[in-house]
């Protein structure tokens, strides 16, 4: 059965005055109006080859005072909601294109996705990453199928060798964009989602530049049920999306320095559709702090067993934050659509968070330099229930007087209240106690 909705005009609205650009890749002709009827397609044709992802309860639902269900895209075979965009990509594809290959130039979703699945299609695939690259994803990237070439010390010097590669074998040079074929593939998530959660009040998207899967999700939804809110969530340290929406045409914010952390959400505004569809269809975009993302990565760890990114964490840091109170008591889905974190990052990003979250705390005190008071000390933080991290010792550099000890302690707390209970223990003893503050 059709469902016919006069959103559809707001599409047509969207995308009938948009000029179409053929600077990012020779797939922009195929740029033409996104309908409903495109991303039901999509969902068809590319069923048997991504995963159906889980849209479950989730036990932060009680914390945060309203239903809260996490779409699990970070399960997709790549780890990223991706896939979905790029295998309908691949396989829209004229067969003599397929034949000849495809050619990426970058370590991001999008190129771990257009390997892996150019592979599965047999597709010759090419990717291009600088010398820079993490040893991690290149080999990820080589396991995916792809033909991986370094060259270059930037991402720039990887694109422009890319080009030329393309030009001269006749690859197609794919970079992520934002025509209908695209958009209604990563539009395949609306549809699940309104199919898993009955009656749904809002679903929450990451934002930021790359803001694909806000838009043709929320081509899909609003056809479905013009009723439901849709929510773009992005970084205050570089609101694109906002800002290019508040210009009326795509924008560039400044580089962001921690690129490897927010990965794809840090990227400049790549597109006039998703931004005319954004416009149109998206009800709200906030922005949320690191230090919310941080946390949000913490709980879904926690609460959930689930390991992701920035950008796959972004949409719960928004609920995390309170910057949606509205929703209280509403039926909320989150989108977790990436889980691409690597370890070294993931271990750094953990531990600050429970700095953060006021579960890891640091004090230095200075007590006599004999056994009985370091046993005393302790003492007391075994009484407190404290778990002991790191625990140092300054006799050489200390400046109180002779034989005096620095003690310089890292301990875990169970929450906000128990860090606060040990620091009164500790000060009814130790009156000069000092904590470093985070």
């Amino acid at each position: 059965m059709k469902i016919v909705s006069r959103n559809e005009e707001l599409l047509r609205d969207a995308l009938s005055s948009v000029p179409q650009s053929s600077s990012r890749t020779s797939l922009a002709s195929c740029n033409k109006l996104i309908r409903f009827e495109d991303i039901s397609a999509a969902a068809f044709k590319i069923q048997c080859g991504v995963q159906k992802t889980p849209c479950m309860y989730s036990r932060l639902s009680k914390q945060y005072g309203m239903d809260i269900y996490l779409k699990k895209e970070f399960l997709q075979y790549t780890g990223s909601v991706k896939e979905r965009g790029v295998l309908y990509l691949l396989t829209s594809l004229p067969q003599d294109q397929q034949r000849k290959g495809v050619i990426v130039a970058s370590d991001s979703n999008f190129s771990m996705a257009v390997a892996y699945h150019a592979s599965e299609l047999h597709i010759p695939v090419f990717v291009v990453m600088s010398t820079s690259t993490s040893p991690a994803r290149v080999k990820m990237c080589r396991e995916y199928g792809a033909m991986v070439i370094s060259y270059g010390t930037t991402a720039k010097d990887s694109q422009m060798h890319a080009r030329r590669l393309s030009r001269e074998n006749g690859y197609l040079y794919l970079e992520e964009e934002d025509s209908a074929v695209y958009l209604s593939g990563l539009g395949t998530v609306g549809l699940e989602v309104y199919e898993q959660v009955p009656k749904l009040d809002a679903v929450i998207f990451p934002a930021g530049g790359h803001c694909g899967l806000l838009a043709g999700s929320a081509a899909a939804l609003k056809h479905l049920n013009p009723h439901i809110s849709i929510i773009g969530v992005e970084s205050e340290s570089f609101p694109v999306l906002q800002q290019s929406l508040k210009a009326g045409h795509p924008t560039e914010d400044q580089a962001c320095n921690n690129h490897h952390f927010y990965g794809d959400v840090s990227g400049v505004c790549f597109g006039s559709n998703s931004l005319q569809l954004t416009g149109k269809l998206v009800d709200k975009v906030v922005a949320v702090r690191e230090e919310d993302i941080l946390i949000s990565m913490l709980r879904l760890l926690e609460y959930e067993r689930a390991t992701v990114d920035a950008e796959g964490a972004i949409g719960l840091a928004a609920l995390v934050a309170g910057k949606l109170p509205e929703l209280k008591g509403k039926r909320v889905a989150v989108i977790i659509c990436s889980g691409n974190l690597e370890l070294h990052l993931l271990q750094q990003c953990i531990a600050r968070a429970l700095t953060l979250d006021n579960r890891v705390c640091r004090f230095s005190l200075v007590i006599s330099d004999c056994p009985g008071d370091m046993s005393k000390l302790l003492e007391i933080l075994a009484r407190e229930e404290a778990r002991v991290l790191d625990i140092k010792q300054e006799r050489t550099f200390v400046k109180s007087e002779l034989f005096t000890v620095e003690v310089i302690c890292t301990v875990e707390t169970r929450d906000m209240i128990h860090t606060a209970q040990l620091r009164n223990a500790l000060l009814e003893r130790y009156p000069t106690i000092a904590w470093t503050e985070r």
